[in-house]
Formats: structure tokens, C-alpha cells, sequence
């Protein structure tokens, strides 16, 4: 089949191949993916996502100070930490009624910002790329390739680079300019992230209550020197994306049904207004829309809700496939919300997680990772949502919402308008996001370049901000408080690669429960006790396969971009070893660099 031809549509009689990649490489953590594809018909017939480690943060949490949650939760991963951190510490400033001084929240964005830049640049450039460089296209799809060649780079005049198969091979790892030159921009993303949390990726200065950080002048403009130094990178990279997806679609009629699904995408929502938040749960709903990325439930591009406390009540736990006991019989720790709200058993104030390590069975249970789901009370569906990598997901509900209208970024309802000032080489630049006509594998790629430049363009606003409040005296970064007998608390943010919630219960001034929900669990969720399909898992079952290899050489490619399409991040699932096993089939996925595969 050459490039351009169409793919055929009659059915031919399967030829069913079993193929697991188990540990899939390039990603953090401990991820397997077992498919069945149908060679003859080349699609993927059926998708297990299977984590063997269980980690149990929610067992030991029990019984700490809760002061202490910030610090042990920003272990559950060397990679979005200081997310956990944040997070955590919105959490107990809910339970304890602290509202941290404006300038710590600038602080906070300030950092999370540039984690953003940092972890995405890395994942984007260092590894999903990776998939799409001229060395693995060359290995899975030499017609593409040499398609490539031919094709001009329609924003050359940005990227500086003639053809797309030049793009390709500047991905080329270890040896591709752009490869290079993202390890130095992650570099000075980390720095920045340093001034303002104090070291990378465990902070050492946020607390509940406000950071630890000297709010000096030059730690402002520290920071602001950095972020000028990257931004012609960010332009560029938004430009060199676009020109390779726009090439893909192009050259592989039907591409947008790899890792394609329903929309169904979950946004908590990023970056405080440090004017209205508040950190009170019965004002959750007002600052949550006040965030600078708005919280969103999208369903078939649809908005359903944006209200922080519809989507708190709405979180329901799944178990399904995964390998614990059930709770329901427990007694719950929380039954009404602070409005009077009725809370469900199945909701993280309520969880309890009683591990039960078992054989692997795809029939029964395959995983040590829960099934988050989110009730939606208009059709009773428990839905499966997923985060779209996380930018997709943000960019989406930032632009359906139309809350956000800064200097530097408006959401228009249909878009997000991005502006970024003139760097050493490029002028100042306007970039506009479009929600998609899909939720698939390329759009969760594409989104994320351009939420880097979201994040620095916000940043720029933070930095104003900051230096404004300096300049009038307002330097307090901390306020005291006093830990209730009783309390709690929930925190709403978004780590890198999507929404991350924390939930906390006080009793007797210790935790009682906590349960901390990153985007991981709600990305790679086995099946759950109504039999739906995680999102790795749906996005894989039923898409086509472009790659030119038979079964004797596959690489994967199509499922390995989809599945990294979404950023995993494992160590956030679960950790345990349960003995020997015995491995029927193992591919690993391919990774170019100083061995070539």
C-alpha cells in the first residue's frame, strides 16, 4: 500500500497475533500494554493495560501529621512532584482555613509554570518524538519517509528547517539539533523552577500557608532572564509540530483514527487568581472558574460542568479489574460535604485500600491500578475520562469555558489565543489553538508545544504581578494557622500530564484517610466493574495500524504513539512484586539511540 492510497475497506479473514510490550520504554514506571492485532485486516482487536506496582501512599499517609502530607506525597513521582505538592498543600489549606499571602500563590503558578515548560519539553522533543524521527519512520514506514523528503516544511520560515523529513531527522536521538536543544532548554526551565520551589522536583519551600521562598527582586528577574532565553524555542516548537502532524494526516489518509475515542476529557483546572481564591470548599465553585486554566468536564464536546464541587461529587472509585478488596461495607469517613451534600462511598474521602496481590488474569483482575471514574448524573454513566496527556484536556475546557482573558491569553469559545513577546531572533508572536475535530493520538501530541507556550505566557503575567506587589511592600509569603481537631479537604489542580486531585480527613488533629488521584489511575485503568475499558485501553482496541512491518519484525509504532500520546507516568499507579512469573511473549518497544534498537 503506497502513502497516499486509501485503506482498503473489505474484510479479510483474521489473522490474529497476540504481541505485549511489557515494560514500555521511554515512559516512567512500569507499564504493559497485551494486544491482539489482526495482521490481515491491520488493526488492534483487543487492549489490556496492566501496571504490576502497587505503592500504597493511601495506607501509610494514616495516622501522619497532616503537615506532613506535602513533603511524603511529593515522593510518589521523581518526575511531576511538586505537582503532588501543590496539590496536597491546597488540600490542607482547605482543612485548616488558611488563605496563603497573594505573592506565595504567584510563587506557586510561578514554579508550576515552569514545570510545565520543563517536563513537557522534555517528554514532547526527548521521547514521544522519538516515535516520530527520521530514524523510526525510516524503520516502520520508509514510504512516509520518502514522502517526507519531498515535502517542504509549510513554516520553515519559523523553524528554519526546508523539508519535514529534515525535522524528522533534528529528532533523531542523541544526534538531532532539536533533540539537543531540548535537553538545554530543560535545563534552564529546571533553574527556573528552582527559584521559585527551591530545588527540583521534591520543593523544599512550599508549605500550607504560603512558600519559603525570599521574595527578592532578582529572584524575579532571575527567572525572567530564563524564560526570554527559551521563548523563540517555544515558537519554534509549537511550528515544527504542526508541520509534522499536518504531514502525517496528510500522508496516511485515516491517521486520525489512530488512538482515536469519544471525548471524553477531565480538566481540574491550574494557576489560582491569588485576588479571589480563598481556598474554602463552599466558595470552591466561584474561584474555581477564576483559575488561569479553567476546570471542565467535557463529554462529546460538549461542556457539562464547570463547577469544582459538581466535579468533587462527582469522582466515584471503580475497582473492576484491579486488585483490591471492595470498601462499600466500611464505614465512611465523610458523608456530607461541607454545602450538605451527600457524599458516595465510592468517593476518595471514602476509600480504603485493602490490597489483594493475585495471578494476572485478563478475564478477572490484571492490575494494580483502580478505575477512577466520574459520575455523570444526567445519563447515569460512570464515565471513563481521560486527560488527553493533560494539554489537550486543558486547552479544550480553557477554551469552551471563555473565562480566561489576560494580556497574554484569551480563550475565544472555540480557541485559546496565546501571545509570546519578541525573543533574540523571532518577533513577538500570536498563536491560536483549535479545539480539534478530534480526541485522538496527534491532537494529544500537538496540544502539548502549545501549552508550553501557555504556560510561558503566563508566567510572563505572574512575573508582573509579582514585581508589582514587591514594588509596594507586599512581600509576606506566609501565613500561620492551626491544625483542626477535625477536618477536611480537597485540593484541585493539574500535574503535567493531567488532572490531579488530593483528598484529605483530619480526625484527632492526625489523617484519618488520604487518597491522593493523579491522572495516571484515570488514564490507565484497567476495565471496571461495569466492564468499560480504561483510556490506553479504548484509544488501542479498534484503532488501525499503518506500520509497513509483518508480525515477524512490528515495532508497534501506531500503539506506542498512542499510548505515549497520553504522557504515562507510572509511579503514581502502584508498586509490588508478587514472585516468580513466567513471560509468554515479550517485545520491547523499540528505542533508537547509541545501540539502535
Amino acid at each position: 500500500m503506497t502513502t497516499t492510497e486509501a485503506r482498503p475497506t473489505e474484510r479479510k479473514p483474521p489473522q490474529l497475533v497476540d504481541m505485549s510490550w511489557d515494560p514500555i520504554t521511554r515512559i516512567i514506571g512500569n507499564l504493559g500494554i497485551y494486544t491482539k492485532i489482526d495482521f490481515a485486516n491491520r488493526e488492534v482487536v483487543e487492549c489490556h493495560s496492566t501496571s504490576s506496582l502497587f505503592r500504597g501512599y493511601s495506607v501509610f499517609m494514616k495516622g501522619k501529621d497532616p503537615r506532613d502530607a506535602g513533603f511524603i506525597t511529593s515522593r510518589i513521582c521523581g518526575i511531576c512532584g511538586d505537582n503532588h505538592t501543590t496539590c496536597s498543600d491546597y488540600a490542607q489549606q482547605m482543612a485548616y482555613g488558611v488563605k496563603p499571602p497573594p505573592l506565595a500563590d504567584y510563587i506557586v503558578n510561578l514554579g508550576e509554570a515552569a514545570e510545565y515548560m520543563f517536563d513537557h519539553t522534555i517528554f514532547q522533543d526527548n521521547l514521544v518524538f522519538v516515535d516520530f524521527c527520521e530514524a523510526m519512520v525510516k524503520a516502520t514506514n520508509p514510504g512516509v519517509l520518502a514522502r517526507a523528503e519531498r515535502t517542504e516544511a509549510p513554516r520553515g520560515d519559523i523553524h528554519g528547517y526546508r523539508t519535514i523529513a529534515d525535522i524528522m531527522k533534528a529528532f533523531n536521538p542523541f544526534e538531532g539539533e532539536v533533540y539537543k536543544e531540548a535537553l538545554k532548554v530543560s535545563r534552564v526551565t529546571r533553574e527556573m523552577f528552582c527559584l521559585m520551589e527551591g530545588r527540583h522536583v521534591h520543593p523544599s519551600t512550599l508549605y500550607p500557608g504560603g512558600v519559603g521562598t525570599m521574595p527578592q527582586p532578582n529572584t524575579f528577574t532571575d527567572y525572567l532572564s530564563r524564560l526570554m532565553r527559551v521563548i523563540d524555542f517555544v515558537k519554534k516548537a509549537v511550528a515544527m509540530n504542526d508541520d509534522v502532524f499536518d504531514f502525517f494526516y496528510e500522508a496516511l489518509p485515516g491517521y486520525e483514527e489512530v488512538g482515536r475515542r469519544r471525548v471524553l476529557l477531565g480538566c481540574w483546572g491550574a494557576f489560582q487568581d491569588p485576588k479571589t481564591v480563598d481556598y474554602r470548599y463552599e466558595t470552591m465553585n466561584s474561584w474555581g472558574k477564576d483559575m488561569y486554566v479553567t476546570p471542565g468536564i467535557i463529554v462529546d464536546g460538549e461542556l457539562v460542568t464547570n463547577n469544582l464541587v459538581d466535579i468533587n461529587l462527582g469522582l466515584r472509585i471503580l475497582l473492576g479489574s484491579s486488585y483490591y478488596e471492595d470498601w462499600v461495607n466500611e464505614t465512611p469517613f465523610v458523608t456530607h460535604d461541607p454545602l450538605g451534600n451527600p457524599v458516595d462511598m465510592r468517593h476518595p474521602w471514602n476509600q480504603t485500600t485493602v490490597p489483594v496481590p493475585q495471578k494476572r488474569n485478563f478475564d478477572d483482575k490484571y492490575s494494580w491500578v483502580m478505575s477512577p471514574r466520574w459520575f455523570d448524573q444526567r445519563t447515569g454513566d460512570h464515565l471513563a475520562l481521560d486527560t488527553g496527556g493533560g494539554p489537550l484536556a486543558r486547552l479544550w475546557s480553557t477554551a469552551l469555558n471563555g473565562l480566561v482573558d489576560t494580556p497574554y491569553v484569551k480563550a475565544t469559545g472555540h480557541s485559546v489565543r496565546i501571545s509570546l513577546p519578541k525573543g533574540e531572533s523571532l518577533p513577538e508572536t500570536t498563536l491560536e489553538w483549535r479545539i480539534p475535530q478530534w480526541s485522538n493520538t496527534i491532537e494529544r501530541d500537538r496540544a502539548r508545544p502549545y501549552f508550553i507556550a501557555y504556560a510561558a505566557a503566563m508566567a510572563l503575567q505572574f512575573l508582573e504581578e509579582s514585581m508589582g506587589l514587591i514594588r509596594a511592600g507586599e512581600t509576606k509569603v506566609f501565613e500561620n494557622y492551626e491544625v483542626p481537631d477535625e477536618a477536611i479537604g480537597c485540593g484541585f489542580h493539574e500535574a503535567v500530564r493531567g488532572v490531579l486531585s488530593h483528598h484529605l480527613v483530619i480526625k484527632d488533629k492526625k489523617i484519618a484517610n488520604y487518597h491522593p488521584y493523579p491522572p495516571t489511575p484515570w488514564n490507565a485503568s484497567p476495565r471496571d466493574m461495569y466492564g468499560t475499558p480504561g483510556p490506553y485501553e479504548d484509544a488501542v482496541q479498534g484503532q488501525p495500524i499503518f506500520e509497513e512491518n509483518g508480525p515477524d519484525d512490528f515495532k508497534g509504532v501506531d500503539i506506542m504513539r498512542t499510548v505515549r500520546s497520553f504522557d504515562p507516568c507510572l509511579p503514581c499507579g502502584v508498586h509490588m512484586y508478587v514472585g516468580k512469573g513466567k513471560t509468554l511473549t515479550t517485545l520491547h518497544s523499540p528505542t533508537y539511540g547509541a545501540n539502535h534498537g
